[in-house]
């Protein structure tokens, strides 16, 4: 057990992974805090790594990349673990599960189909593929099968594409945008006249709209999103510097100065 847990052997890293969370939830010798956790406790930790990994891509940090997915290799191993304990399911049967979907899914590579389709071919067979997969899971319901604990934004667009399988959807962009318009206007009316719960209501209205949006234009609002937060940031962080410049921070300052030079640093970028 030591020699494995301390191997070099590449081709035993995933089995020394294995064993030191085998060794790590030993509930006489292993780590307290690990042997206390569970799988809706570890659950935010996976989301976290998954994300963390996305940022690394995002930021092209590919000297960290390898750090990020070993940590959400390991998020894996977790669960893996706390399933082989309560004799749910165990790593070998995870990875033949995925192993048994990819082979399934992909007719034209691993089967007899032709190889010889469109991208939108493509998408439409594994959008048939998965649609028997839910039937054999008794998930009848057209939005059957779309995860609750998916971000907000990327639950809305998955709901909306499930519903335009079947029909319902707005036929062209136009009539979105008249959507968001109407939102929109609810949204001041209920903030002029109702309560949180009501705004709150009326805001999530709008960006399932946005969200549909998003779709119809072809774009990921996920991705739209990132890149506005990026954008933002960017530009925030050089409005400090130049108030830093002046001797000055944000605080120091009032929304007129850094207003202007937020104008100023769009500009820089514009003529860049």
């Amino acid at each position: 057990m030591t020699d494995l847990i301390h191997s070099t052997d590449p081709a035993r890293q995933i089995d020394r992974l294995r064993q030191i969370m085998r060794r790590l939830r030993d509930p006489e010798t292993g780590c307290p805090w690990d042997i206390e956790q569970d799988f809706a406790s570890v659950a935010p930790y996976t989301i976290e790594e998954a994300y963390e990994v996305a940022d690394a891509i995002e930021r092209q940090a590919w000297d960290e990349l390898e750090g990020e997915l070993g940590d959400l290799l390991l998020q894996t191993v977790y669960h893996a673990a706390m399933g082989e304990e309560a004799g749910l399911f165990d790593f070998d049967s995870v990875a033949r599960a995925i192993s048994d979907k990819m082979v399934a899914r992909h007719p034209h590579v691993f089967g007899a189909e032709s190889r010889d389709k469109s991208a939108e071919q493509q998408t439409a067979d594994w959008e048939r593929v998965k649609a028997a997969e839910r039937a054999a899971k008794a998930q009848g319901r057209t939005l059957d099968g779309v995860a609750v604990g998916l971000p907000a934004l990327l639950r809305a667009l998955k709901l909306q594409k499930r519903a335009a399988r079947v029909g319902f959807d707005w036929p062209d962009v136009g009539q979105v945008t008249a959507k968001i318009a109407e939102e929109a206007a609810e949204l001041a009316e209920a903030r002029d006249r109702l309560g949180p719960d009501e705004i709150e209501e009326e805001l999530g209205d709008l960006l399932f709209v946005v969200a549909n949006l998003a779709r119809h234009l072809g774009v990921d609002p996920e991705a739209a999103l990132r890149r506005a937060n990026h954008k933002f940031t960017r530009r925030f962080e050089a409005v400090e510097d130049a108030l830093a410049a002046r001797g000055k921070s944000p605080q120091d300052s009032d929304l007129a100065e850094m207003d202007a030079l937020w104008d100023l640093v769009k500009q820089a970028e514009k003529r860049g």
